[in-house]
């Protein structure tokens, strides 16, 4: 039998814990200590984590660059330093009407320019914006470009604490009265280009629609293709909804880190969970597919030239170009056992090693 931790790990992130414990609960769980977050998540928010373990690490800077969905819940009527609920109240303004608030979402969509938040990992001369953000220092990050591929409204609040979901407001025509009405949340889903910040989202509705906001609660439901209902630990999360984010923050003052019943559950369902790459994982990756003939393993285990005859599918596959074009292909190399053996690259008709996977143990 071959033996391996190497995999891609889908792991649901509960509120109040931090994506470091995460990480520590799957290397725990596989005996590994080499993991690869392609992501992070706040510890206020929840969702879906996609981690890469053992030689899979290298895949995480691709996996980084995918296209996410989340749903948020936008508190109006402050906005905090950090926009989000662990910051400090630095400006408050009116609450919007539900009628400002809806115009105003609809203007965020398509290509928009962001300006990522101070309290952020993007780094300024060497240093983290948000170590100089808490050192006191102001720090202006340039905008820059983003893609907002949807946005959808689920559930509204309003100040008088009466909340509705998307089935009663789609339509305005359903609910005239609610145009005048003050919002207090919002719950929303975005579907975003990699880089997108959410709580920039949230500030800027809340100045657009001449108020105030921050992020209350965030939930991720997708990475590329992967998506959180078939991530370990999925049953744990409860409910996202205005009502649960509202009654979580007060919960969240402190992180529970102890080894409750959900860690012990995490710990046996993480490795069953655990995804090895395959073809069909491969093509969720981003990749294409090609076989590695047994004739050649040797050549390609011990770094000879490539050569296209290596390789089944590109005689076999007319979407494989050989004599390429400008872009660079990458794919996912599986020998005739449809054991995965690493990445190789086609430049204009010529390819060249990514990396190599060591074959796994026999035990």
């Amino acid at each position: 039998m071959k033996t391996s931790n190497s995999g891609i790990v889908l792991l649901a992130k509960r509120p109040g814990r931090t994506s470091f414990s995460s990480l520590f609960t799957i290397k725990k769980a596989l005996h590994t200590k080499k993991v690869g977050h392609t992501g992070t998540l706040d510890s206020f928010a929840s969702g879906l984590l996609v981690v890469c373990t053992g030689s899979l690490t290298r895949l995480s800077s691709r996996i980084t660059a995918f296209d996410k969905s989340y749903e948020a819940v936008i508190c109006f009527g402050k906005e905090t330093d950090t926009l989000d609920p662990c910051g400090e109240v630095v400006r408050t303004a009116e609450l919007p009407t539900f009628s400002q608030f809806k115009k105003s979402l609809e203007k965020f969509s398509g290509k928009i320019m962001q300006a990522p938040p101070a309290f952020s990992a993007i780094h300024v001369n060497g240093h983290r914006a948000s170590e100089l953000a808490r050192s006191g220092n102001v720090v202006q990050l340039p905008k820059r470009p983003v893609f907002v591929y949807k946005t959808e409204l689920k559930e509204i609040q309003f100040d008088d604490g009466t909340a509705f979901s998307s089935e009663v407001f789609a339509d305005s025509a359903d609910c005239p009265d609610f145009a005048g009405r003050k919002v207090l949340y919002a719950r929303v889903m975005f579907e975003v280009s990699s880089g997108t910040y959410i709580r920039s989202l949230a500030r800027d509705i809340g100045i657009d629609c001449s108020s105030a906001a921050f992020l209350a609660g965030l939930l991720r439901t997708t990475v590329g293709k992967f998506q959180l209902k078939d991530a370990a630990g999925y049953s744990f999360l409860p409910d996202f909804s205005i009502k649960n984010v509202v009654e979580s923050l007060e919960i969240q003052k402190s992180e529970n880190s102890g080894n409750d019943e959900a860690d012990r559950i995490l710990l046996e369902e993480i490795p069953a969970k655990l995804n090895f790459m395959t073809p069909e994982l491969a093509e969720d990756c981003g990749f294409f597919s090609v076989v590695l003939l047994k004739k050649y393993e040797f050549q390609f285990f011990n770094g000879r030239p490539l050569n296209f005859k290596f390789f089944k599918n590109f005689t076999e596959n007319p979407d494989f170009s050989v004599s390429g074009g400008e872009k660079e292909v990458q794919f996912a190399v599986f020998s005739e056992e449809n054991v995965f053996c690493g990445i190789i690259n086609m430049n204009k008709g010529r390819l060249y090693y990514g990396y190599v996977v060591p074959k796994a143990v026999e035990v």
